[in-house]
Order: C-alpha cells, then sequence, then structure tokens
C-alpha cells in the first residue's frame, strides 16, 4: 500500500553560482538547534579544500536536520541536499534532483535570474519537483527583489510551468545575516520562515513499503577503511542492515551481494540503522561493485528503475604522459598506467565525465561538460602528485541529420559599467556571438548573449582586460545549432626558449621589451618551453639564459641597474585558454609551465603549423 511519510521532507537547494545556497544552509543548521555553535563553521558544507579555496561548491552533500512542527509538534526529519551553482558541474545537480521532493530556488535579489538559475529549474521541471523561490542577499544595497520576483515570474512561465507551479510561494532572506520573512516590508529576526516553508510546501515523500526494493544510487562516498558507500533514496520496499540484495548495473547486467553496513543521515553526518523503509536516503556500506545511477533491488524478485540520462559533454582535452625533460622531477605518478588508473577512478564517481582509449599508448580523451569541469579534475590530480601534459581544449560538434555539423551554443550573461561596453561588444561579436537582450541597471548594463562554444575559450581573460576588470560573465549550455564559422585565435605569438639552463635577469632585461615575461630569474627552462608572450604575431626563439660577459672594462653604461616587470603567473584554466594547436600545458605538483609541443626548431619546422583537430560525434 502506498504510504506517505509525513516525517520526513527531501529538499534540494538549487540556485546560480554565488547565490547564497551554502550560507543559506549555514543559517538552517546554526537555528535548528540540532548543533553547538562550535560544531558549524562558514560554509560547512564545502569541505573539499579546492571549494574553500575557489568559494564554490563542486560536490552534491547531504545533511540532515530534525525541526518539531510547531502546529502538530511532531518531529520532522528533514533531508537537505546542497548542489552545485557552476554550470560545469551540472551533471552533479542531474543526479541528486532524483533523490528530492521539492527544491529552494535561491535568486539573487540583485542580479536575478541567471544561465544557472535557468538551466537547473528546467531540471527541476523535468523531475516534477515542486519549487518554493527563496529571494536571497535582501540586505544588498542594490537590491531589487520586486523586479527580481517579476523576472523570476517570466523564467517559470518562459519554461512551461502549469497553473499550480505558478503559483508558487516566495520567502525573502538574508542567509549571511541568518534572517528570513515572508513578507518584504516586515524583516525577518530568524530563519524559521524558510523551515515553515518546508513543512508546509514541499510534498512529503511516498511509497510502498511492502513492495520489491527500488533504490537508485544517486552519490557515492568512499572512506580507506569501508570502501564505496552508495547513497540513494528508497523508493519502494525496505531495507535492513545484512540484507541480500542484487545491484543491476546500468547496462542491465546484475550482481548479487550483501549490504555489510546500513547507514541513515543525522546531522553533519551518518548513523547505523537496522531497518530503513521508502522514503528516506540512505549510504548502503560494503557494495564492491556499485555505480552512479545503479539500481539497489530485491534478492530474489529485483525490479529495477529506469536508468537517467546524463547530459553529455560538450568539451574534450587529450591527457598525455609529461614527455618534457623535467618529467619525473616533482611528481609521484607519471607513468600512462597511474594515468590511466586515475582516470576510471574518477570515472566511478564523476558521471559528466568520458575517458577515452587513442591510438597513441599515452594520450587519453577526456571528455567533460566544461573547462572548469576538467580542470578541477587536473587540479585534483596534480595535488595527489600526478605529472601530465594536456592539448588544447576542443569543442565537440555533431552531425546533423542532413550530414551538416551542429556544434555547442553557449547562452552569455555580462554585467558591465556602461563606459565598458563597447569593448564587451566587440570582443564577443569578433567570436560570432550575437546579442539577445540588453538592460540598463543603475549604469550597469546587462548583456545577453548566444555564442559558440569555441568562441568562449580564452574569452574571460580577454574580456577582463577590455574591461578594466569590470565585467562579471557567466554561461551556460543553450543548444546545439548550426556551425558559425571560424573564430580567430590567440592574436599574439609567443617566445621560446633555444635552450635549457637558468633564467638570467640580464637576459630578460634585453627580451622584456618585446613581449610580457612568463618565467623569473633563476627559473629552470628547457628547450622549446614558452618563456614569454611576444608582442607580434609570430613566434620568436630566444635564449632566456644569456648571461652577462664579464670583462675587466668599467663604464657608467656596463653596470647599470636591471629593473623587471613581474612576470605573468597563469593558473591553470588561464594557461589552458591561453595555448593554441601545437602548444601544451605541462602539469606538474609544484608548476604549470607552457611549451611546444614539438621540442627542438627543427621538429617544429617539419611537422608545420598544426591544424586545429574537429571531434564530431554522430
Amino acid at each position: 500500500m502506498n504510504t506517505v511519510r509525513n516525517d520526513i521532507r527531501n529538499v534540494a537547494i538549487i540556485a546560480h553560482v554565488d547565490h547564497g545556497k551554502t550560507t543559506l544552509v549555514d543559517a538552517l543548521l546554526r537555528q535548528s538547534g540540532n548543533f553547538r555553535d562550535n560544531q558549524v563553521q562558514d560554509t560547512m558544507l564545502d569541505s573539499n579544500p579546492l571549494e574553500r579555496e575557489r568559494g564554490i561548491t563542486i560536490l552534491a552533500k547531504n545533511v540532515a536536520i530534525n525541526y518539531t512542527d510547531p502546529i502538530t509538534n511532531q518531529i520532522v526529519k528533514i533531508n537537505l541536499i546542497d548542489t552545485p551553482g557552476h554550470a560545469d558541474f551540472g551533471g552533479e545537480v542531474e543526479r541528486v534532483l532524483s533523490m528530492a521532493d521539492g527544491v529552494f530556488l535561491l535568486v539573487d535579489a540583485a542580479e536575478g535570474p541567471m544561465p544557472q538559475t535557468r538551466f537547473v529549474l528546467k531540471k527541476a521541471f523535468q523531475h516534477e519537483l515542486r519549487p518554493i523561490v527563496v529571494i536571497n542577499k535582501i540586505d544588498r544595497h542594490d537590491a531589487r527583489a520586486d523586479a527580481v520576483l517579476n523576472e523570476v515570474f517570466d523564467l517559470f512561465v518562459e519554461l512551461g510551468a502549469d497553473d499550480e507551479t505558478l503559483d508558487f510561494p516566495v520567502i525573502y532572506a538574508s542567509g549571511r545575516a541568518g534572517t528570513a520573512s515572508w513578507k518584504l516590508d516586515q524583516p525577518g529576526t530568524n530563519i524559521i520562515p524558510v523551515f515553515e516553508a518546508v513543512i508546509k510546501h514541499i510534498p512529503a515523500p511516498h511509497g510502498d513499503a511492502e513492495k520489491s526494493l527500488q533504490i537508485r544510487i544517486s552519490s557515492i562516498q568512499y572512506n580507506d577503511y569501508v570502501g564505496r558507500i552508495g547513497v540513494g533514496r528508497i523508493y519502494n520496499g525496505r531495507i535492513k542492515n545484512a540484507q541480500q540484495i542484487t545491484v543491476i548495473k546500468r547496462d542491465g547486467s546484475a550482481v548479487k551481494t550483501k549490504v555489510q553496513q546500513l547507514q541513515v543521515f543525522d546531522g553533519l553526518g551518518r548513523k547505523n540503522a537496522e531497518d530503513v523503509a521508502a522514503g528516506d536516503i540512505v549510504a548502503l556500506i560494503g557494495l564492491d561493485s556499485v555505480d552512479i545511477g545503479d539500481s539497489i533491488c530485491d534478492f530474489l524478485n529485483p525490479q529495477p528503475l529506469e536508468v537517467t540520462e546524463i547530459e553529455p559533454p560538450t568539451l574534450v582535452m587529450m591527457f598525455s604522459v609529461n614527455d618534457s625533460p623535467f618529467a619525473g622531477k616533482e611528481g609521484k605518478y607519471v607513468t600512462s598506467r597511474n594515468l590511466r588508473e586515475r582516470l576510471n577512478k574518477e570515472l566511478e564517481s564523476n558521471v559528466a565525465l568520458k575517458v577515452e582509449e587513442t591510438d597513441n599508448k599515452d594520450a587519453f580523451k577526456v571528455s567533460g561538460r566544461g573547462l572548469l569541469h576538467l580542470g578541477i579534475l587536473i587540479e585534483n590530480m596534480r595535488r595527489e602528485g600526478y605529472e601530465l601534459s594536456i592539448a588544447k581544449p576542443q569543442v565537440i560538434m555533431r552531425k546533423t541529420a542532413d550530414g551538416g555539423v551542429a556544434e555547442p551554443i553557449e547562452y552569455l550573461v555580462v554585467d558591465v559599467p556602461e563606459k565598458n561596453m563597447g569593448g564587451v561588444m566587440e570582443i564577443v561579436g569578433n567570436r560570432k556571438g550575437e546579442l539577445v537582450r540588453m538592460d540598463n541597471r543603475q549604469g550597469q548594463v546587462h548583456l545577453e548573449f548566444t555564442i559558440p562554444a569555441r568562441g568562449l575559450i580564452g574569452l574571460r581573460t580577454r574580456m577582463l582586460t577590455a574591461t578594466q576588470g569590470t565585467a562579471v560573465m557567466h554561461h551556460n549550455f543553450h543548444e546545439y545549432a548550426a556551425a558559425r564559422g571560424e573564430v580567430p585565435g590567440r592574436g599574439n605569438g609567443v617566445m621560446i626558449s633555444m635552450t635549457g639552463g637558468k633564467v638570467n635577469a640580464f637576459a630578460l632585461n634585453n627580451l622584456q621589451e618585446r613581449g610580457s615575461m612568463f618565467v623569473e630569474p633563476t627559473d629552470e627552462v628547457y628547450e622549446g618551453q614558452i618563456v614569454a608572450e611576444n608582442a607580434r604575431d609570430s613566434d620568436m626563439v630566444v635564449n632566456p639564459t644569456t648571461a652577462k660577459k664579464l670583462t675587466n672594462m668599467r663604464t657608467t653604461s656596463s653596470d647599470e641597474n636591471i629593473i623587471l616587470k613581474p612576470a605573468r603567473k597563469m593558473t591553470l584554466e588561464q594557461a589552458l585558454e591561453y595555448i593554441e594547436e601545437d602548444e601544451l600545458v605541462e602539469v606538474t605538483p609544484n608548476s604549470i609551465r607552457l611549451r611546444k609541443e614539438f621540442l627542438s626548431e627543427n621538429e617544429r619546422k617539419k611537422a608545420g603549423k598544426k591544424k586545429p583537430a574537429e571531434f564530431v560525434e554522430a
């Protein structure tokens, strides 16, 4: 019999990047009464070091709060799922939404709906989830809550919401201050209205505890002592500790196994459970072969759930073994076997990633959702002690039914001061972008474009340079459409070292007039390494290790003081955006270097200028 679990609510928090999801969860944890003050820190759920450094959520996380309903005095367990806001981690959002019955849609009171707001809301509608709109950061000086509410309503209509969904509840909140209220003109004193909204508007989970067991694994956690931990929601049936089960894989194959340990979410962690019924979210420990998307079913009568489809990758990079003269000096894992094992391990938990072998045994074709998605993987690998070389990112084209080629088009949103608007329009126009909408908001111009994904590679750096660092841009996958023609590459050539050795200040002093340097005095370089950007559009071979010739003649000019400009240091994402077809980024635990694919000048001349590689999927 299908029963409703009024003692549980499963709710996901979705929003655009930096609209305050994790900060709102902090406020809910602090005011729930479940934790001591010293247990909850700022951005508590951003536990990954990379998440704390960059201030973004990368992995979806679960937390459980016990809340006493003041009307019925019943204790309700609220399973909160914090999701990433960046478009590149959309795969995380897609798979965890299947665990929820409703969503909080957070929208910044000043910025309004952004590209990722549209993406996550569309996914919520596909899962038929009931949204509660939270207009966050109402304490901002440039907040425009009423106008933002109208924009949210327009977005709902645009995405085809029905009349019942359009009658959504609205909460006005400040996650940082820990306050929320139902009315904008009545400031809140605490976060309780958010809890009230969960109890009142999020549907209670339902399922039949007497039916055959059905659980979909939505995320994988790992522990050094117990191995892989599968997390998922029970749709039907019940599961007991040490129960025999059948794991139905995505390809339909079945594996018989046993649950070694059963846990449910409790506060910031998990606790052991003996018996859990339909509607709750569980963690299954001791299943060796479990992967994301698998169905956990009854041992004798397995009835798998439908496999959830994840949107395909749009960007591809070639990961290869580091073969530079400095290979193995800094890293611990340098062989193709190490690289293969690490990428296969990543596939187990990263559903939006795709790894393929190539004709070259030392290289792998890795596809992902975007530059940040793959950049985070590379950054994690270098911190773990891996060395590798990365080729220029390429977008994945598709063949159309009529034999043509379609490319991924992204929806780009740029906020920029009015005086810098011309530079943005010129740069985006050169990269085949088309203006869709333009608004003026108190001296700031809000521009919306459709632009080929190819045009986004290297766009952020150029746009920040053209607008003196004032432009704020966000983008999201929009559609596949007919290819828009050639997109211009890097305008400048590079300076390439002709020899190995230590960089000398005397040599850099002569070279810095011809471009901007990437290396500093005493840095070690090798033949074929890129040491600077040339002011002209051609490559130039230089010797950055030239020392000043010693002489016994002394003049005022020969002993002049050398004043060098600071070297331009690139982050991993900037380096990946900067390189061209015949160049590689060498990534090691301590260094990010740019180099030519062929290190010697003779080899480069023989190879000639490399044509852009095209990755086309049928």
